[in-house]
C-alpha cells in the first residue's frame, strides 16, 4: 500500500503541475524560454561575435584519441625525436603530356618547390627538383639538386633526370610515380600548436598557392593530401554535415510529423521544442567545454529526433482525449498526467545509454554521449513546459482519425495471443539465428574512407593512392645497438636494408625510405659510381666519414634530421601503402614487431602513424563498450524495477531491449560486416532508446493487469490498443531522423545511423512479438491490484 500511496501522491503533483502549467501558460512560456535562452547563449555569443563562451570546432586529428592512447603516446615519441611530420602533399599531373618529365610540369614543380618555402609554417620542402643528387666527380663527391632551371633543360637533361627519378629508391612511390607520370611536392609545416586555427590557414595558403599555378600551368591537375588536410577535411565535413542535414531534417520532421498529428497547432509545437532543445544543446557544448567533431556535430540532430518522439506521445494523448468530448484544458492536463513520468523514465534511461559512451576510448565519442544525454533532459523539459504553453496559445482544431491503424495494431494483438506459441517459437529462432551472426563484424575501416566522394580530401587522396604514394603509412624508430653515433655500423645498417627488402616483398608496399639506402648510394659514389659498391660499406669509420661528408653537403632545410636522431643513435623508418585497412595494419604491426625480434634483436619496436592509430581506434572502442554498456544496463534495469514496481518485469524488460542489438548486429554483419570506431558505441546509445518502446509497452500491460483486473491475454490486447500506434509513430520517427543522419558527409557518422536504425526496427519487432509471448509465459500469476501502474485509464488511445 505505501507504494499505491507514493505513486498516487506522485500522480496527483504531476496533475496540479499540469493544472498550473495551463493556468500560468505565460509564465511558463518565460520560464521554458529563459531557460533555453540561458543554455543557448553560447551560441548567440558565437554567432554575434559578443563576449561570453564560445562553440569551437576541433581541426586536428588526434582529438581523436585519449592523451593515454598508446598509439598516439608512441607516435608523439617519434615525432618529437625527429623532424615532425604534419605534412601537405602536393601532386602534380600533366594532363597534356603522359609524363611528368617536361619543361612545363618541371618548371611548375619548381616553382611550386620554391613558393612553398614561403607557406605559413613551412619548415622542410622535398621535391623532385630539389632533391640532392649525388655523383662522383673524380675523388670528389657532388651533391646538388636535381632539376636546376628546368625551361633551359635539353630533352637530353630531361631525360636523364627521368632516369634518375624513376630509379631513386628514396623518391620512387614518394614524389614520383613508377611510371613517371606524376611527381609531387612534400611540404613539412611546424605548427606552434597554440590555436585549432593554424592548420586552416595552412590549408587556406595552400589552396591558394594551387589555384595560382593552374592559373599559370593550365594544363596540369594537382591534387592536394597529407596530414593537414586530412585534419582540416574533420572540420569541414562537420560544417557540410550541418549546412545540409539540419534543413533536410527540419523538413523531414515538418512532414512526418503533419502525416501523423495533422494538426498545424502540434507541428508548430513540435518544431518549436525541437529547436529550442537543440539550441540549448549547442550551447551547452560550450558551457562543458566541449569542441565539436564530425561525430559530436551528430549530437543536435539525434537530440532533434528523440524531442520529437516526446513530443509526440504527449499530442497523440492530448488529441485522443479531445476526440472523447475533453476540453482542450482538461485534455492537455490529462495528457500530462498520463505521459509526464513515462517521457521522464524514457528520457533518463536515453541519457543513461548516452552516458555510457564515456566509457569509449575517443574522447569525440564521449563528447557525443555527454552533449545528447544534456539534450534529452532539456528536451524532456521542454515537452512537458513549452509544448503545453504553445499549445494553450495556439488554436487547436481536433484532427479526425479513422481508427484504422489502432484497430490493425489491435488485431495484431489479438494474432499474438491467439498465436502465441509459434510467434515465440519463430521469435526465438529468428533471435538465434540472427544473433549467431554476429561474429561475422570486425572493428574494420579505412580512415581515408571515413570522408564520402563529396569530400575533395578523400577523391583527392585515393587519386594520389592509386598513381603515386599513399597517406597508408608506417613509420619505425630504430635504436643502433651501439647508442650514440652507432647508426654508421654496418651490421646495423645491413639489418635496415634486410628489414626494408622484408617490405618490399609486400606487393601493397609502395615506398620505404630507409638510411641504409642513403649509405649504398655513398658507398657506391665514393667509389666512382661503381654499381658494384651499391652496398653498405663494410668500414664503420667509413660509414661515418661518407655521412659527415653528405650532410655537409645538404642546403639548409635539407638536412637529414628527419631521418637520423641527434645523436645518431637511432634512424626512422618510413613504408608508404597503396591503401589499407585497419585489420591489414594492425597485422601488419604485429608481423614487423615479430620479423625485428626475429632478425634485429634489440630494434624491436612497434610501427606508428595517424593510419596505425586509426586502425586500433574501433577495435579499443568496441571493448571499452563491452563495459559501459553493462554499467548502463544495470541503471535502466534499477529505474525500471521502481518504475514499474514489480523487479520481475524490470528484469523481464531486459530481454526485448538487448535482443534487438544482437538482431542489428547479425543483420549488419550480412549487410557489411564492417564495424567503425563509431559504431562501437551503438551498443550504449541503441540500449537507452529502444528501451522507451518496452516502457510504454510495459505501463500499458501493468495498468491492465492491476488496475482492469485483466488477464495476461487481455492485457496484451489493450496494451496493442492504446500504445501500439504510437510505438509505431515514435519509430517512424527516430527512423527517420536517423536516416538523415546516414546522409552525412562522414561515413562513419551515417553506418552509425544505419546500424541504430536496424536496431530501432529489430526492437519495434521484439515489442510487438517477443515481448508479449515471454508475458503470457511467465506472467501467470495475477498481479496485486494494490500496486498503480505509470499511466491511468486515459492514456491515449489511438
Amino acid at each position: 500500500m505505501n507504494t499505491s500511496r507514493q505513486i498516487s501522491r506522485l500522480d496527483g503533483l504531476v496533475a496540479a503541475y499540469g493544472r498550473w502549467v495551463v493556468d500560468h501558460v505565460w509564465l511558463t512560456l518565460l520560464l521554458s524560454l529563459a531557460l533555453v535562452a540561458a543554455c543557448s547563449y553560447p551560441l548567440v555569443a558565437t554567432v554575434a561575435g559578443t563576449a561570453g563562451p564560445k562553440l569551437g570546432m576541433s581541426k586536428d586529428y588526434r582529438v581523436y584519441f585519449g592523451p593515454g592512447n598508446p598509439q598516439l603516446v608512441a607516435f608523439d615519441q617519434v615525432q618529437d625525436r625527429y623532424t615532425k611530420n604534419d605534412n601537405s602533399l602536393i601532386v602534380i599531373e600533366p594532363t597534356a603530356s603522359d609524363t611528368a618529365f617536361n619543361r612545363d610540369t618541371l618548371a611548375l614543380a619548381e616553382e611550386l618547390t620554391d613558393r612553398a618555402w614561403g607557406l605559413i609554417y613551412s619548415l622542410r620542402v622535398d621535391s623532385v627538383t630539389n632533391y640532392q643528387h649525388t655523383e662522383a666527380d673524380g675523388d670528389d663527391l657532388l651533391v646538388a639538386p636535381l632539376v636546376e632551371d628546368a625551361r633551359e633543360l635539353s630533352d637530353a637533361q630531361i631525360q636523364r633526370i627521368r632516369d634518375i627519378a624513376v630509379n631513386e629508391p628514396l623518391l620512387i612511390g614518394r614524389l614520383t610515380s613508377e611510371s613517371g607520370h606524376a611527381i609531387a611536392v612534400n611540404v613539412v609545416h611546424q605548427l606552434p600548436a597554440l590555436d585549432d586555427s593554424e592548420v586552416e590557414e595552412v590549408a587556406a595558403e595552400v589552396r591558394a598557392l594551387r589555384e595560382d599555378m593552374l592559373a599559370k600551368y593550365p594544363d596540369h591537375n594537382i591534387y592536394l593530401t597529407g596530414s593537414n588536410f586530412m585534419s582540416v577535411s574533420f572540420s569541414e565535413a562537420s560544417q557540410q554535415d550541418v549546412a545540409s542535414l539540419i534543413p533536410l531534417m527540419y523538413l523531414v520532421i515538418i512532414v512526418i510529423t503533419w502525416v501523423l498529428v495533422r494538426s498545424i497547432a502540434g507541428t508548430v509545437g513540435t518544431l518549436g521544442v525541437i529547436f529550442t532543445s537543440m539550441m540549448a544543446s549547442v550551447g551547452l557544448t560550450a558551457y562543458a567545454g566541449i569542441q565539436f567533431t564530425p561525430p559530436s556535430i551528430s549530437a543536435p540532430l539525434i537530440v532533434s529526433t528523440l524531442a520529437v518522439a516526446d513530443s509526440i506521445h504527449v499530442l497523440v494523448s492530448m488529441f485522443a482525449n479531445m476526440r472523447e468530448g475533453q476540453d482542450k484544458r482538461s485534455a492537455l492536463i490529462e495528457s500530462l498526467r498520463v505521459n509526464f513520468m513515462p517521457i521522464f523514465l524514457t528520457s533518463v534511461t536515453t541519457a543513461l545509454g548516452f552516458l555510457s559512451i564515456n566509457f569509449a576510448d575517443s574522447p569525440p565519442l564521449r563528447d557525443l554521449g555527454n552533449i545528447v544525454a544534456m539534450g534529452v533532459i532539456v528536451a524532456w523539459l521542454l515537452s512537458v513546459s513549452l509544448l503545453p504553453a504553445l499549445m494553450m496559445l495556439l488554436p487547436v482544431k481536433v484532427p479526425q482519425q479513422s481508427g484504422g491503424l489502432s484497430r490493425r495494431m489491435e488485431s495484431l494483438g489479438q494474432f499474438v495471443v491467439h498465436r502465441k506459441r509459434p510467434v515465440l517459437i519463430v521469435s526465438i529462432v529468428v533471435a538465434a539465428v540472427l544473433c549467431a551472426l554476429v561474429p561475422l563484424n570486425q572493428a574494420n575501416e579505412t580512415f581515408v574512407h571515413y570522408f564520402d566522394t563529396s569530400v575533395k580530401f578523400r577523391t583527392d587522396t585515393d587519386w594520389v593512392a592509386d598513381n603515386i604514394t599513399g597517406l597508408y603509412t608506417m613509420e619505425f624508430d630504430l635504436e643502433a645497438p651501439g647508442g650514440a653515433g652507432g647508426v654508421t655500423d654496418p651490421a646495423y645498417l645491413k639489418q635496415l636494408d634486410a628489414f626494408k627488402q622484408w617490405w618490399l616483398a609486400d606487393p601493397r608496399v609502395k615506398h620505404v625510405a630507409s638510411v641504409s639506402d642513403i649509405f649504398k648510394r655513398l658507398n657506391k659514389n665514393m667509389h666512382g659510381d661503381d654499381p658494384a659498391y651499391y652496398r653498405v660499406p663494410d668500414n664503420p669509420e667509413l660509414a661515418a666519414q661518407y655521412l659527415l661528408l653528405y650532410e655537409f653537403s645538404l642546403p639548409f632545410g635539407l638536412d637529414l634530421g628527419n631521418q637520423i636522431n641527434i645523436d645518431k643513435s637511432a634512424t626512422r623508418f618510413f613504408v608508404a601503402f597503396e591503401h589499407l585497412d585497419a585489420v591489414e595494419t594492425r597485422a601488419l604491426v604485429d608481423e614487423a614487431h615479430a620479423w625485428l625480434a626475429e632478425n634485429a634483436p634489440g630494434m624491436e619496436t612497434i610501427g606508428v602513424s595517424p593510419a596505425v592509430m586509426f586502425s586500433y581506434i574501433a577495435d579499443r572502442n568496441i571493448k571499452s563498450m563491452f563495459i559501459g554498456m553493462p554499467v548502463a544496463l544495470i541503471g535502466i534495469s534499477f529505474l525500471l524495477i521502481l518504475a514499474l514496481a514489480s523487479w520481475k518485469m524490470g528484469l523481464l524488460s531486459l530481454i526485448p531491449n538487448l535482443v534487438p542489438l544482437g538482431l542489428a548486429f547479425g543483420l549488419w554483419g550480412i549487410i557489411d560486416g564492417k564495424i567503425n570506431f563509431t559504431m562501437a558505441i551503438v551498443l550504449g546509445m541503441t540500449v537507452g532508446i529502444v528501451v522507451d518502446d518496452t516502457i510504454h509497452f510495459l505501463s500499458k500491460y501493468l495498468r491492465a493487469r492491476r488496475e482492469l483486473d485483466q488477464t495476461p491475454e487481455q492485457a496484451i490486447v489493450y496494451s496493442f490498443r492504446t500504445v501500439g500506434t504510437a510505438l509505431t509513430t515514435t519509430s517512424l520517427i527516430l527512423v527517420a531522423g536517423f536516416a538523415v543522419l546516414a546522409q552525412s558527409a562522414f561515413l562513419p557518422n551515417s553506418g552509425m545511423a544505419q546500424l541504430t536504425s536496424i536496431a530501432i526496427i529489430c526492437a519495434l519487432i521484439a515489442d510487438f512479438f517477443l515481448l508479449p509471448t515471454l508475458l503470457l509465459l511467465l506472467d501467470r500469476d495475477r498481479e496485486t491490484t494494490s500496486e498503480t501502474p505509470l499511466e491511468d485509464s486515459h492514456a491515449y488511445s489511438h
